[in-house]
């Protein structure tokens, strides 16, 4: 952001701690109308808050008031949810509490990745920018109050939920692995002792007879183009991954 900021003239504060009393200072010299506030995070508290006259403006991936938190495209993937939304709400003291400003759906494709997620979001977002930015300017917007009772929180995740368990079933690994993918650490298993990443997946339930008294994790078919797993229920095939030795068919993934 910083060689944008000189480019375009325009005055720019790096922090590097958190360090909120340095930057309020440095807000009130500039006496803005109003603030943007987009992937930061940590919590502005009340000082630096009430100095825009109307306010900051947040940021935050989901149909809010549902699924405020931590990682929110990498947790509506994960679970397989076919829906989320752009939302820019007025902060406040709490986590992604504060008054509606802008609103919309965005639909979750089956073939949609971190990427491709992150990626329609950012365009629905800058499409809400321009539309509500002239509105702030002429004080023609307003708030919706969020309904708190229908409000739920996503943790921060953690390198354990990005293992594959091969008890999941095959829309679970396949969802879990899109999640994880570029730019993120990548789902991983277990071959032999060592880690492996996995970055492509899909589901192919059906292709390989009858199965259902095969262990999960049990490798059906290896070669250079795919790896095929059973899974808990289901079957997936491991696309793009980082195997260094491809295991053999009948070789169990852990």
């Amino acid at each position: 952001m910083e060689p944008l900021a000189e480019k375009n003239d325009i005055p720019c504060y790096i922090d590097t701690d958190n360090n909120q009393t340095d930057l309020a200072s440095w807000i009130q010299e500039r006496r803005p109308e109003v603030g943007y506030c987009f992937g930061w995070s940590y919590l502005l508290n009340p000082e630096v808050l009430s100095i825009p006259e109307l306010g900051f403006i947040g940021f935050h991936p989901t149909k809010l008031p549902r699924n405020r938190g931590r990682h929110p495209v990498i947790w509506a993937l994960a679970l397989g949810l076919e829906e989320t939304a752009s939302s820019f709400f007025f902060m406040d003291e709490g986590a992604d509490t504060g008054d509606l400003l802008s609103q919309r759906d965005v639909p979750i494709r089956w073939e949609d990745d971190a990427r491709s997620l992150y990626d329609r979001l950012m365009d629905v977002a800058k499409e809400q920018i321009s539309d509500f930015t002239p509105k702030l300017a002429a004080r023609e917007h307003s708030g919706n109050p969020q309904d708190d009772e229908k409000a739920n929180y996503w943790r921060k995740r953690s390198r354990e939920d990005g293992e594959i368990d091969w008890r999941m079933s095959s829309s679970s690994v396949y969802n879990l692995v899109r999640a994880l993918t570029h730019p993120y650490p990548g789902a991983h298993c277990t071959v032999n002792g060592r880690e492996v990443k996995i970055w492509s997946a899909d589901v192919v339930d059906g292709e390989f007879g009858n199965i259902e008294n095969l262990e999960p994790g049990k490798v059906l078919a290896s070669d250079d183009e795919r790896v095929v797993v059973k899974c808990g229920e289901g079957v997936i095939q491991i696309q793009e991954h980082e195997f260094d030795k491809l295991p053999d068919e009948g070789d169990y993934l852990r």
